[in-house]
This record gives structure tokens, C-alpha cells and sequence, in this order.
């Protein structure tokens, strides 16, 4: 469902996917070939909230923000299942692993991978191309060629599967 509320309404590619049970409110912005997966949740009612190029959100994640802080995904970034992001930045090619929880004020650097089931608090900074996991997160090494093409791979992989639905989607209706 996409809803308007007061005077915004969500902006949307043409080419991204939504899925089915999917809600979408107010001042979003989705970039080209991204894909918005089963049951998510994106409100846009607080502050704007503005999601890249082939982002991937996966299945029941919530994305929400705070007054004057806005939510921001850059390019190319995968948000794994599950996952809460609330008013924080998300840089480009970065990971947010199964489960986690991102809050106000955070920043994820440019290709970090936060693992699954991890919390990064307000005002937290994660470093470029580091993994960074735990309860409060906390880095614990630089990631190695074998992380950065798996990561890859995982991108290119949902905006594959994000075309591929669309294509089903829009052939059904």
C-alpha cells in the first residue's frame, strides 16, 4: 500500500520493485532498480526518508526517522531481513546483516557490513569496509576480498530477483 500523508507522497522509480503487503507512507524517495521485499514497512511521516539505486530491503524490515533527521540509503546498499533502521545514514555498498537495529544518528561507512543481530546505538560511527557486529557493535576487522564479493554478489543477486518479480508482477496485473 502507498499512502500519502499531509501534502508528501512517496516518489518511486519506475523500475524499482515493490512487492505485495509491502506499505510505503509519505516522504520517500526510491531510486532506480531498487527493491522493496514482502512486508516491509517505510514511513515517510516524521522526516524524509531517501533510498539509492539498487538498494535491496529485505522481508519485514521497518524503516522510520525522527523529527529533522532523515533516513538516508545510498547506492547499491542491502539491508538483510528483518532489519530496523530508524533517522540514521547508510553509505554505499554497505551491509546490514539479518535482524539488526540501526538508530538515530548512526552512520554506516561506505562497503561496511554490519553482521546479523547486531545494534549500532545513536550517534554511532562504523568505519569504510570494516566488519562491525555485536550488542553494542563494535569493529572487528577490515573486511577481505572474500567479503567484498560476497557482498556484491548478494547485490547483484536481489536487483536480478527485484527485476525478475517486477516483470512477473506486472504481467499479472
Amino acid at each position: 500500500m502507498i499512502y500519502p500523508y499531509k501534502d508528501k507522497k512517496p516518489t518511486i522509480s519506475d523500475s524499482a520493485f515493490i512487492a505485495d503487503y509491502v506499505t510505503i507512507t509519505g516522504d520517500v524517495t526510491i531510486g532506480d532498480e531498487s527493491s522493496i521485499w514482502f512486508q516491509t514497512v517505510i514511513r515517510g511521516d516524521v522526516s524524509p526518508t531517501v533510498i539509492g539505486k539498487r538498494v535491496n530491503i529485505q522481508d519485514l524490515c521497518c524503516l522510520h526517522q525522527s523529527p529533522e533527521r532523515p533516513l538516508i540509503l545510498e547506492d547499491d546498499v542491502t539491508i538483510g531481513h528483518s532489519v530496523i533502521l530508524h533517522s540514521s545514514i547508510i553509505r554505499k555498498h554497505a551491509l546490514v546483516g539479518m535482524g539488526s537495529i540501526i538508530l538515530d544518528g548512526a552512520e554506516i561507512g561506505e562497503g561496511a557490513f554490519i553482521g546479523a543481530g547486531s545494534l549500532v546505538p545513536p550517534g554511532k560511527k562504523i568505519p569504510p569496509h570494516t566488519l562491525a557486529l555485536g550488542r553494542p557493535a563494535k569493529v572487528v576487522r577490515p573486511l577481505t576480498e572474500a567479503d567484498l564479493k560476497d557482498m556484491e554478489r548478494i547485490r547483484k543477486q536481489y536487483v536480478e530477483k527485484g527485476q525478475y518479480y517486477k516483470s512477473i508482477k506486472t504481467n499479472m496485473e
